[in-house]
């Protein structure tokens, strides 16, 4: 089987996770889209991993882990992680390959980045590495791929700052590089899971437009980025968590408002800072209208919920159901800026259940009233929900329905 998996909010959803336990029943694991700006945490062993680049299944043993080439890849991030990762204790050689049509990220892309954010007629708050300019430029069809390293007539093009920054890393890079589609073609017969970065409401063309990651966000990128057509993917799962975050600048219309005491006590208590910038994330109520859109853009046949348990102590949760826009009433996703700024959210409260997760092993023995916010949230968003998470643990995850089964 080939499943994707994507986050259906903002980003951070809990992806890293998700993708690392799922890893456990397939052979491998591309990453189809995003640079460095993207981070995936993994607890495994009692171990935190941090990732940004590599795919998450990494840290699972065994696994092949594969850089797509919808990627943009900063080649000194990357060997920085993979020296990381060793040091951690995670033998990656033999196991990580890239994929010869991604784009590299050069130092001169991230001033560049960064001056264009001080210029920009609306500032999106990016990461500041260099990513959108990669992208703009593969667009521009003046890049430089991975493969072009090991190409003379593409090398010699390249100016003298670029071949000195690219030079030590010819070599390490080499034995890395794979044709994908080959690749995947004869691999086709493994289990294969694809996983994305950042989350669909990033998409360049479906997200919250300027606010919008560069590269593929929404699961169609999957094909475009994993060196596979459309119809050779079997399941799209998205993941989201069971409250909003937002990080960066953008529309967030379920946003608690400046120094909510509601807001603060999820950041806390759900550690809602950025794995790569450490920014302190927007946090809201979960946005079912978005949720919704996410789910019918994507195609997605299940979602996985992620920190429920950073409800447990709470007396009641909120989730937004619709829209008031200038006086209307609005159940579908906005395509503006203009029309989600002025949303204000809808909103319908459930009774919390006030008893803690975490050692909860079993979809049957989560309290009626958590079943019953999930059950909400499948009927709205008209989408089963096949897993929930309750912690940040590989065993804290309850499977209703294996991603892996087929029918």
């Amino acid at each position: 089987m080939k499943i994707v998996v994507v986050g259906a909010q903002w980003g951070d959803e809990g992806k890293g996770k998700m993708v690392d336990w799922m890893a456990d029943s397939a052979e491998i694991v591309v990453r189809f889209s995003g640079g460095a700006n993207a981070g995936h945490t993994v607890i495994a062993d009692g171990k935190t991993y941090k990732l940004h680049l590599v795919p998450s299944g990494i840290v699972a043993p065994g696994k092949v882990a594969v850089l797509g080439s919808g990627m943009v890849i900063d080649p000194a991030a990357l060997f920085d992680e993979l020296d990381q990762l060793e040091k951690d204790g995670v033998n990656w050689k033999g196991r990580v390959w890239v994929s010869d049509r991604a784009h590299l990220v050069l130092p001169t892309y991230k001033a560049l980045d960064q001056e264009m954010e001080t210029q920009s007629r609306v500032p999106i708050g990016t990461t500041g590495r260099g990513i959108g300019i990669t992208y703009a430029l593969k667009a521009h069809r003046d890049g430089v791929r991975v493969g072009d390293l090991f190409v003379d007539s593409c090398w010699d093009h390249l100016r003298p700052a670029e071949k000195e920054f690219l030079a030590p890393f010819r070599e390490r890079l080499h034995p890395l590089v794979i044709d994908l589609v080959a690749f995947m073609r004869q691999n086709s017969q493994k289990n294969i899971l694809f996983e994305g970065a950042q989350g669909v409401l990033l998409d360049l063309d479906y997200g919250t437009y300027p606010f919008v990651s560069s590269g593929y966000s929404a699961a169609g990128g999957a094909s475009l980025g994993g060196g596979v057509g459309p119809r050779h993917l079997d399941k799209v799962f998205g993941v989201f968590k069971a409250y909003s975050t937002r990080v960066g600048n953008g529309p967030f219309p379920t946003e608690f408002k400046e120094g909510s005491v509601l807001g603060e006590r999820l950041r806390l208590v759900g550690q809602e800072y950025g794995v790569t910038t450490g920014r302190p994330r927007r946090t809201g109520y979960l946005d079912l209208v978005a949720l919704r859109s996410a789910c019918w853009t994507n195609s997605l046949d299940g979602l996985i919920v992620t920190k429920m348990d950073v409800y447990d102590d709470f007396d009641e949760i909120q989730v937004c159901t619709a829209y008031r826009i200038r006086g209307r009433l609005v159940e579908d996703f906005p395509g503006t800026v203009a029309d989600l700024e002025t949303a204000e959210p809808v909103i319908r409260s459930f009774p919390g259940w006030k008893t803690p997760l975490g050692s909860v092993r079993r979809w049957e023995d989560l309290p009626q009233k958590a079943r019953d916010y999930l059950s909400f949230i499948e009927e709205y968003s008209q989408t089963p929900i096949s897993v929930v998470s309750v912690g940040p643990d590989r065993d804290q995850t309850l499977v209703r329905k294996s991603p892996w089964t087929r029918s």
